[in-house]
């Protein structure tokens, strides 16, 4: 018999504000924004696994009532919320990290096999002052592929820069065996079928003898080496130098933080500024 899916939170949250509100057990917030633990999080109060331990642990207060559930709801603007018997702020603004990517570590919050996450090289890597903020991947890249990967406290700008409808341009540069002919270049910028979708028209020329650059506005799974492999460029190496405007400037396992002129003007994202 199969195991019954687990709802998305988002939707626990709402099933759980409603319940809620209806049984007193926590007022219904004027302009209520989100769930508790979410908000703790973007704000900088805790990291979200963090959050959920402390309300579960009832550390947490929200408007005089200890709340131990980590989806009840909150108001940014108007929830009077205490850690610890301490006033914490809800406030919070967009903030955008760039990673340096080293191969061999997945995007992913846990890894089978044990070599690790690129969470384990964010948190290595975050300056004190960033290490209780809940960090979003933006996107994923392969275990082996290397780069520029973008973390976010705003899960706005998660699906801002992963949908197609941006257009965001992504740029990477792969070794290839074979032969990189002016013919296969050609089929890449047409766009190819790959089980049953066509990729949308690419930018691709030829850097080295054995190095493409391929320039997607889409981020479909292992898209660059699937369309790579398509045309008989088997990817011996994946590097992502470019997301939209922003170039990877940063040395491997570093990061810094984007400024808000850097996401608005790169990235065609308009932040919230707290």
């Amino acid at each position: 018999m199969a195991r019954p899916k687990k709802p998305p939170r988002w939707l626990e949250a709402a099933r759980l504000r409603n319940e809620g509100a209806r049984a007193g057990q926590i007022s219904r917030p004027v302009g209520w924004g989100d769930w508790l633990s979410r908000s703790l999080a973007r704000a900088g109060v805790l990291p979200l696994r963090d959050a959920e331990e402390a309300i579960r642990a009832g550390r947490v207060v929200v408007d005089s009532r200890e709340v131990t559930e980590p989806l009840a709801p909150v108001s940014v603007e108007k929830s009077v919320v205490k850690l610890d018997g301490k006033r914490v702020s809800l406030t919070w603004r967009t903030r955008v990290l760039m990673l340096h990517k080293p191969a061999g570590v997945v995007t992913h919050g846990s890894d089978p096999e044990g070599i690790g996450t690129v969470f384990d090289v964010l948190l290595a890597a975050l300056p004190f002052e960033l290490q209780r903020f809940g960090w979003h991947a933006v996107g994923r890249l392969d275990r082996d592929t290397t780069g520029l990967l973008l973390f976010t406290n705003d899960e706005r700008f998660v699906a801002h820069a992963t949908q197609p409808e941006t257009h965001l341009p992504k740029r990477y540069v792969a070794r290839v065996s074979g032969v990189i002919t002016d013919q296969k270049l050609a089929t890449l910028r047409a766009g190819i079928k790959l089980d049953g979708f066509t990729t949308r028209p690419a930018k691709a020329q030829r850097r080295a003898e054995d190095v493409v650059e391929l320039i997607i506005t889409e981020g479909k799974y292992h898209q660059v080496k699937r369309m790579l492999g398509e045309v008989g460029l088997p990817t011996l190496a994946l590097h992502r130098e470019a997301v939209g405007g922003l170039e990877l400037d940063v040395a491997e396992r570093t990061l810094r933080e984007l400024s808000d002129t850097e996401i608005q003007t790169h990235l065609r994202f308009e932040v919230r500024a707290g």
